[in-house]
């Protein structure tokens, strides 16, 4: 390198201000200065100097364990699983030190970890194996998965409850807490012994029979066996197919104390807030305080962290939440349960996708723990997992089912026809008129609707053609009693509408939603009370007195002290006529849970064909004749879930040029690309399709091999216009 010359004395552009302080400091003094002001000589840490750090990056290219040397100043801190900082292409990325090793397979010169944010090991081996594994199976990123999986830092809670295990590990010692905070955070104990390694599985059974109580579950001919299982300590399996009634929390409750008495813990996982106040609650009179946590998005980021917390540092055993709890680090988990595995809520909305039911069958799987899964009624899918061996069926027998389940009537049965010739076509048939002003003098009545708002969906009184906007073309709708027909895309009213296909000027309604419903009824029972439930206002639970409930399906409230004494199911077609694979499996769900609302022998007049399978279905309350049916003929057809599917979205020329990427498997089959949505570019074309990819179920893990190849490609490359990758996805058609 050429040698700089040195600075004549009479040069302009130095600041007066550094002149000045250079005469002012002696040669010494300045050298002293700037050598104080160097950054320390760091020097790696004398045992496992080497930290492999997942960094919090969404490239697909990107995703695998990256190399840094640990500091001597940080030896301590940086246990696997804590929060670190590292420089990454010269920026300051977040991530999580996945373990700590004695050297490096990278030949070049390894960077020093910049920060140990926290030393909490808030990454747990169990949970850092899970995420992999479901990373790998939804063709996604670990850094994707571990958003999910652990919860953004809180650190004034943090600090706190670390601040109060040290005073209650002094307390015990008989010493005077301190005052100042803890060095580092406790680090995890170990993991309790199964009861498999001590007594013979056979005496821990024997045992149980006399210590646990199976409570509701003596409705079910396997329940007590099951329960007996869950406190040997044994992984049983099933798919339970709950009775009508709300006692399936305590059911919940029972099965989880089941397991605490093995010394396991228990996962539940619920599809709203609604449910996990209800198990919640249950739990508390089963445990007692302070035996278990919810987790859910209502507590806030403090509270939820501070639970989080709690669980991590083994302090409960007992999980009870929505989707994110799949991942909360119980220690020595024995027991995973997912209730109403059909709600679409229990697919999470963020990449890469994953389904509840999925990642707590893998994790039940890979810790040998006992699996629910459970509702009202039974999905294709946990079907499969009967048909697979993988879980038995846990139901009542029919004396039992008969005894608790209401008595359900199709409005558009051959009986009522004959008594109500326009019974088939009427959205408020006679039957439901009568069923419901004879329950009203009793008790509440449930009117489930399938859509929100108003008058949802328009079309011509003439013709039956969609109406829409002149303008864009988008639908045509009715926001409130005194509103006029506006355009649900631009918003345009439509005051001179008229069909160009008749040329009429008047409309009817296609679809009437739950506001509209409870004006109806409100003028036809002036003597009751009138609530609505959705997605504005979600009542929890009304009174045991006569009133009219109008509710959208998910969020029908429980009776309090009862049981509503009739249900109407309105717009059935408006569910079974959908262009979606899961319609008919869908609408059953909605249908039984309205339906386990009402009391023993109460009414539920279903408007729906009586000839369709699915309310035949309903009628003998048998949703896993109607899975298994089910199931066979997607079999046949080769629909999910008897195979498994990917979908890829995107601009067709995008998209293309991904599909031309994957080196597919050999039983590979690409079906598409298809238009999807509404949008269109300039020239008329759409501006997204869709293209599906389907294997045999075997073959999923090479299909997603494949697909991560690809998009870890493109992502090298540095392209930006990457398609969206969906594995299992819930609607097809």
């Amino acid at each position: 390198m050429t040698a700089q010359p040195e600075r004549p004395e009479e040069v302009l552009f130095v600041l007066p201000r550094q002149e000045k302080q250079a005469k002012k400091e002696p040669a010494g003094e300045k050298a002293d200065t700037a050598k104080s002001r160097r950054p320390a000589k760091r020097r790696p840490a004398d045992r496992l100097p080497v930290a492999r750090v997942i960094v919090d990056t969404p490239l697909p290219h990107l995703d695998r364990y990256f190399d840094y040397r640990v500091p001597a100043d940080m030896d301590e801190a940086a246990v696997p699983g804590c929060r670190v900082k590292v420089r990454f292409n010269g920026r300051l990325l977040a991530g999580f030190l996945a373990e700590r090793v004695e050297s490096s397979e990278f030949a070049g010169r390894l960077a020093y970890l910049e920060t140990v944010v926290s030393p909490e090991p808030v990454l747990t081996p169990e949970i850092l194996a899970l995420s992999r594994a479901v990373a790998d199976r939804y063709a996604g990123t670990l850094s994707d998965v571990l958003r999910l999986a652990v919860p953004p830092r809180h650190a004034r809670v943090e600090k706190e409850t670390a601040r109060e295990e040290q005073a209650r590990e002094e307390d015990v010692a008989g010493v005077e807490p301190a005052d100042e905070d803890p060095p580092e955070a406790p680090e995890h104990p170990e993991v309790a012994p199964s009861p498999d390694d001590g007594a013979p599985v056979q005496e821990t059974v024997e045992a149980a029979v006399l210590e646990v109580d199976p409570g509701p579950w003596d409705a079910y001919p396997e329940g007590p066996a099951f329960i007996e299982a869950l406190h040997g300590g044994i992984a049983a399996r099933a798919v339970w197919n709950a009775l009508p009634g709300t006692d399936w929390t305590d059911a919940i409750a029972v099965a989880a104390e089941a397991a605490l008495g093995a010394g396991r813990g228990t996962v539940v996982v619920l599809p709203d807030g609604r449910d996990v106040a209800a198990v919640d609650a249950a739990l508390t009179r089963h445990l007692g305080e302070g035996r278990h946590v919810a987790l859910t998005a209502d507590l806030g980021p403090a509270k939820r962290y501070r639970s989080w917390l709690s669980v991590l540092r083994g302090h409960v055993q007992v999980v009870v939440g929505t989707r994110a709890a799949v991942f909360a680090p119980v220690r020595d988990l024995g027991l995973v349960v997912l209730w109403d595995d059909g709600d679409d809520v229990h697919v999470d909305p963020h990449a890469p996708y994953p389904h509840a039911r999925t990642v707590l069958a893998m994790r039940a799987h890979r810790g040998n723990a006992a699996a629910l899964i459970g509702g009202h009624t039974r999905t294709t899918d946990a079907q499969l997992l009967v048909e697979s061996g993988w879980a038995r069926p846990l139901v009542a027998d029919r004396a039992t089912l008969r005894s608790r389940a209401p008595q359900i009537r199709p409005a558009g049965d051959d009986r009522e026809l004959a008594r109500d010739g326009a019974a088939r076509s009427a959205r408020m048939p006679s039957l439901a008129l009568r069923a419901a002003r004879e329950a009203s003098r009793s008790g509440p009545v449930l009117f489930q609707v399938p859509r929100r708002g108003y008058l949802n969906t328009l079309a011509c009184a003439g013709c039956r053609a969609p109406a829409r906007c002149d303008a864009c073309h988008g639908p045509l709708a009715v926001r409130g009693s005194h509103a006029m027909p506006s355009c649900g895309w631009c918003g345009r009213v439509a005051g001179q509408w008229a069909c160009p296909e008749c040329g009429m000027t008047r409309m009817r309604a296609v679809v009437v939603g739950a506001r509209r419903t409870a004006e109806e009824l409100g003028r036809s029972f002036p003597s009751l009370t009138v609530r609505t439930s959705g997605r504005e206002e979600v009542l929890s639970e009304v009174p045991n007195k006569p009133s009219l409930v109008v509710a959208t399906p998910g969020a029908e409230p429980a009776v309090s002290g009862g049981g509503y004494a009739a249900a109407v199911l309105l717009d059935g077609w408006a569910l079974l006529n959908r262009a979606d694979l899961r319609a008919s499996e869908e609408t059953l769900r909605r249908w039984l849970n309205a339906s386990a609302l009402v009391r023993p022998g109460g009414a539920v007049v279903v408007s729906a064909d009586s000839s369709l399978p699915v309310v035949q279905s309903l009628v003998r309350w048998d949703p896993g004749g109607f899975a298994e049916r089910e199931l066979a003929e997607r079999r046949e057809l080769g629909f999910p879930p008897a195979v498994s599917m990917a979908s890829i979205t995107g601009s067709p020329e995008h998209l293309r040029e991904l599909l031309d990427q994957i080196e597919l498997p050999g039983r590979a089959e690409l079906l598409g690309p298809v238009p999807v949505g509404s949008e269109r570019a300039d020239d008329g074309t759409n501006r997204t399709e869709r293209a599906l990819l389907r294997v045999p179920r075997g073959a999923i893990g090479d299909l997603t091999r494949a697909l991560k190849t690809a998009a870890s490609a493109r992502s090298a490359r540095r392209d930006e216009h990457l398609a969206q990758v969906r594995v299992d996805p819930l609607h097809v058609l």
